[in-house]
């Protein structure tokens, strides 16, 4: 054998080894481009809870608590997990017996074919990307929407009371509204016609209205209103602030589940609404007390970004800017004199920035998701879009507030929600974890 033969037969081997991989891939159907951008959605998602929300509420709370809700947010993202391989991944998204325009149990409500991901290899697909990673991607939505109503009882709730109720949630609320909207044809919201591109309903809606009602429930943090409640580390809320902004291109974008034009337009959307809020809310805080404060600006982009998750797909750069505006100034209004003037404690404004926002965002979608106001829909028919976007809306706000109601009696039976007075001056790192968030 010739020295050219031998250069030319490991020149061949070698090349086999590069192309093998791409080679298998292509065969199982998935589109490259696309399953590299949800991995990376995935990614940025989890990232949002993961420190980013640990540290924006984390810093909002007194010294003493800081710990717990970081606690809180680790122990849900592992137990959602569980939850979600175990049967929720399935009960939300498996699509045995649904057709579309016929109503039955399984418009609301996905079966358990895909439980323990039976049947799912590396090879299976869902759309373009193989669908271990949608169950990923979705994993990383069903882990956030829980861990935002923390903030509504904050400082004041038992561990094991936290755990408790949001898990039972996590069943009885989330993997529900998720199918219906999110399920495909023959899924009962999704057959009216609400359009939900990224969570506005799903996500903000179900865990702002929870917000509200276990903040009535559990009642104030002792003190509250009389006694002032301080950040006690807004240079950590601003990290955490920074990291759900970055996070939430992938929360936005990655819903396309494509890397096209729908998740550029999203991504876009996102920094609009998120930029014309933060400014719209500093603007008004500074007009109504004389100072712009880092709260303020911080605040105002997580009520941009909550209001535009439900359209961001759908409207244009224009009607982001709408969205951020208004959503800045309901928000605010929500959050600060409606709050004070009905007296009850939601910690961290959850109802107040994404309750309301995902309300606005969501019946907004309506008109501005039509070409007419420069959205991505032509021939939208806009007043049919707001009614289905209101029956979707209010329906799913009444659900989650019905079923948070009796779920917080039941844990409240089981375990008992509140920690005692004593314990709660204590503070929670040291009473429900023997540990402090900070050297003493």
């Amino acid at each position: 054998m010739t020295c050219t033969r031998v250069i030319q037969l490991v020149s061949a081997a070698v090349l086999c080894s590069l192309l093998t991989p791409a080679l298998a891939f292509a065969t199982d159907g998935a589109n490259a481009g696309d399953t590299a951008w949800v991995l990376t959605s995935s990614a940025l998602v989890l990232f949002m809870t993961l420190p980013g929300l640990f540290l924006f509420y984390g810093g909002l709370l007194q010294k003493r608590n800081v710990l717990s809700v970081m606690v809180q947010c680790f122990a849900l993202t592992a137990a959602v997990t569980l939850i979600w391989l175990a049967f929720g991944y399935s009960v939300a998204f498996d699509s045995t017996g649904m057709h579309k325009g016929t109503v039955g149990l399984h418009s609301f409500i996905g079966g358990f074919s895909k439980s323990f991901l039976r049947g799912v290899t590396g090879h299976s697909l869902w759309g373009s990307i193989p669908e271990p990673l949608f169950f990923v991607y979705q994993l990383t939505f069903a882990i956030i929407t829980p861990g935002l109503f923390l903030g509504a009882f904050a400082e004041r709730m038992k561990f094991s009371a936290v755990m408790l109720f949001s898990l039972l949630w996590l069943v009885i609320v989330y993997l529900p509204v998720c199918h219906m909207v999110w399920g495909g044809e023959g899924a009962f919201l999704a057959d009216l016609g609400v359009k939900d591109f990224a969570g506005g309903i799903v996500v903000h809606v179900t865990a702002g209205v929870a917000a509200l009602v276990a903040a009535i429930v559990v009642g104030p943090r002792a003190g509250y209103p009389e006694r002032p409640f301080f950040p006690h580390n807004m240079t950590a809320t601003m990290m955490g602030t920074a990291m759900l902004w970055v996070g939430w291109f992938g929360f936005n974008g990655g819903s396309a589940l494509a890397a096209n034009g729908d998740a550029s337009m999203a991504i876009l959307a996102t920094q609009v609404s998120a930029s014309a809020a933060s400014l719209t809310w500093s603007a008004v805080e500074w007009f109504r007390s004389g100072k712009p404060s880092a709260l303020g600006i911080a605040t105002g982009a997580v009520a941009g970004l909550a209001a535009v998750t439900p359209g961001a797909g759908f409207i244009g750069p224009v009607g982001a800017l709408i969205v951020g505006i208004s959503s800045a100034i309901i928000c605010f209004l929500a959050s600060v004199p409606f709050k004070k003037r009905l007296g009850y404690d939601d910690s961290l404004d959850v109802f107040g920035v994404h309750g309301v926002g995902g309300i606005v965002g969501t019946l907004l979608l309506a008109p501005l998701a039509s070409t007419a106001f420069g959205g991505q829909i032509a021939g939208l028919d806009i007043g049919a879009q707001l009614r289905a976007q209101a029956i979707g809306t209010f329906s799913v706000a009444a659900y989650s507030i019905v079923c948070t109601f009796v779920l917080l009696k039941l844990v409240d039976a089981l375990v008992g929600l509140r920690v005692t007075e004593q314990q709660e001056a204590e503070g929670l790192d040291q009473v429900e974890h023997a540990e402090a968030g900070y050297e003493l």
